[in-house]
């Protein structure tokens, strides 16, 4: 029988790795909003090597909504952070543009905590229902050390 320290360390293992397979699909690099738009079929390279393509009608959304100046400071996908039994999210914050995206599509101000957004699930179902291919999801469970 395995002591609870051990039993522990084994749940925690089989927990990574887990989330390892659910966050193969995270992209290996992000692109700026004003090189997806140049390009003919705007794309990223997946940490697991798969493509994933974006919507050229989302491109243009976030273009109409964000100054132009600041489309180099957009980086795309946005990370959304899913903790599982939470009710809240965080939306990965490198600056002002993402606030004022967010704040946008939200038609309201968001609250920043150490450069994340924090959003509800309510507000996750409107940012997903517009921004499908320019948002991904990063799964990550506090119980983890």
């Amino acid at each position: 029988m395995l002591d609870n320290s051990r039993y522990d360390r084994l749940l925690q293992e089989s927990v990574k790795n887990e989330l390892r397979v659910l966050n193969s699909q995270l992209p290996s690099t992000q692109k700026s909003l004003d090189v997806l738009l140049n390009e003919e079929t705007p794309s990223i390279t997946l940490s697991d090597g798969g493509l994933h393509l974006f919507k050229k009608k989302e491109l243009k959304y976030l273009s109409d909504i964000t100054d132009s100046s600041l489309w180099n400071n957009l980086l795309l996908p946005v990370i959304i952070e899913i903790n599982p039994g939470e009710d809240e999210y965080t939306i990965l914050c490198r600056g002002e543009v993402e606030e004022k995206v967010f704040s946008t599509i939200l038609g309201m101000p968001v609250t920043t905590r150490h450069h994340r957004i924090v959003i509800y699930k309510s507000q996750l179902a409107v940012i997903r229902k517009i921004l499908k291919t320019t948002t991904q999801y990063l799964f990550s469970p506090k119980i983890l050390p």
